[in-house]
């Protein structure tokens, strides 16, 4: 069973926008499962943590109290882009009490709120949307919501996607991430597009598209 999971800044978007992804999905795996999802969407009075992994969780246990009902297997797979890479990491890391879930992919997901690269920044929008998670959060808050901070050598295999001009997320986003995934002995592919921003097309999607499609074959 495979979880798509939206981006739009933890305050923004909808599953549509991984409609793309589940034509792909359901056109090479017909025997898979698909579950896209949407989540209550943070606004100045109500933060992502934990609102965002507490509506995950209750898709899950709907889905897996109802498993005979959908014919589906407990088995999970993650998916998620931008924002959504941020929560399916973190669910998968921190949240998956019954090590469910055989794989997960972040495409362009923030990795680490403690990063240098975020707490230093000078971009206004950006900004505004990491004081979603509160203004002047302390450092323990920002390590709990991080899946870098929270992975473990039991984490499952994750595949990581990141472009190098992303004015959004930081190559150490990705970077370091992959870096903790190697020390942790976590099984892990990571991959670089040097000239992508925030999302790609062409040869670099295709690229995406077939190295994740190995990745899902490999691990669910």
């Amino acid at each position: 069973m495979m979880v798509l999971v939206h981006g739009g800044g933890w305050s923004a978007g909808d599953k549509a926008e991984m409609n793309p992804i589940k034509d792909l999905l359901r056109q090479d795996f017909p025997n898979l499962s698909i579950v896209n999802i949407n989540y209550r969407l943070a606004d100045e009075n109500n933060s992502p943590y934990p609102m965002q992994m507490d509506d995950i969780t209750t898709i899950i246990n709907h889905l897996k109290d109802n498993k005979t009902h959908y014919t589906i297997s407990e088995t999970l797979g993650f998916i998620g882009t931008s924002a959504g890479g941020h929560l399916s990491l973190l669910w998968s890391y921190a949240f998956d009490v019954h090590e469910k879930v055989g794989m997960v992919c972040s495409i362009v997901g923030p990795t680490n709120l403690t990063d240098p690269a975020y707490l230093n920044n000078t971009n206004p929008d950006l900004q505004q949307l990491l004081d979603l998670f509160g203004v002047n959060p302390t450092t323990a808050f920002l390590e709990k919501v991080s899946p870098y901070h929270q992975v473990a050598a039991t984490s499952p295999p994750t595949i990581l996607f990141y472009g190098g001009q992303d004015p959004l997320i930081p190559t150490t986003q990705g970077i370091y991430m992959r870096d903790k995934l190697q020390s942790m002995g976590v099984t892990h592919e990571f991959t670089l597009y040097p000239n992508a921003g925030h999302g790609w097309v062409g040869l670099e999607l295709l690229d995406t598209w077939l190295k994740l499609k190995g990745f899902i074959n490999n691990h669910l």
